[in-house]
C-alpha cells in the first residue's frame, strides 16, 4: 500500500518552473509544472554532473540542466540524445489541486547519493 504525503498545491509550483522538496536523507526532489499544469517529480540531480535540475529551464515536457544544458525528460528522467543517463523519477498524484508524493519513494530512492552542493566555494583556489 502506498503512503501518499501532501507536499503543496499545484499553484505553489511556478508554471514552467520548479519547487524543491527536502528529504531527511539524500538529494532533494524537484517538482516541475508544465504549461499544461502537469506535475512531475525528479531527483534534483542531473545524471551528467549532478547539476540542480530545479534551477533549469522547463520547456514542453523536459527540463534543461543549468550546468551543461542536458535535456532531461520529465516523465522518464532520461537524458535526450545524444546524451545518455537517467535521473530517478518519483510518483506524483494530484487531487483537488493538492500535489502528493509517494512517501516510501521519498524515504528510499537515491538516499545514498550526496545532496547537490551549490553556492560559493569554501576552499582556497577553487
Amino acid at each position: 500500500m502506498t503512503t501518499w504525503i501532501p507536499i503543496c498545491t499545484v499553484q505553489e509550483i511556478p508554471v514552467l518552473g520548479a519547487r524543491r522538496v527536502s528529504r531527511a536523507k539524500g538529494p532533494d526532489v524537484a517538482l516541475f509544472r508544465t504549461s499544461g499544469d502537469q506535475i512531475h517529480a525528479l531527483l534534483d540531480r542531473c545524471p551528467h554532473r549532478a547539476g540542480p535540475l530545479s534551477q533549469g529551464i522547463v520547456f514542453g515536457a523536459a527540463v534543461a540542466c543549468p550546468l551543461h544544458n542536458w535535456t532531461i525528460a520529465l516523465d522518464t528522467g532520461c537524458a535526450r540524445e545524444p546524451d545518455e543517463g537517467r535521473t530517478p523519477v518519483f510518483r506524483v498524484k494530484v487531487e483537488a489541486g493538492q500535489v502528493w508524493l509517494d512517501g516510501d519513494e521519498l524515504a528510499t530512492v537515491a538516499v545514498d547519493l550526496l545532496p547537490v552542493q551549490a553556492g560559493p566555494c569554501t576552499r582556497v583556489n577553487c
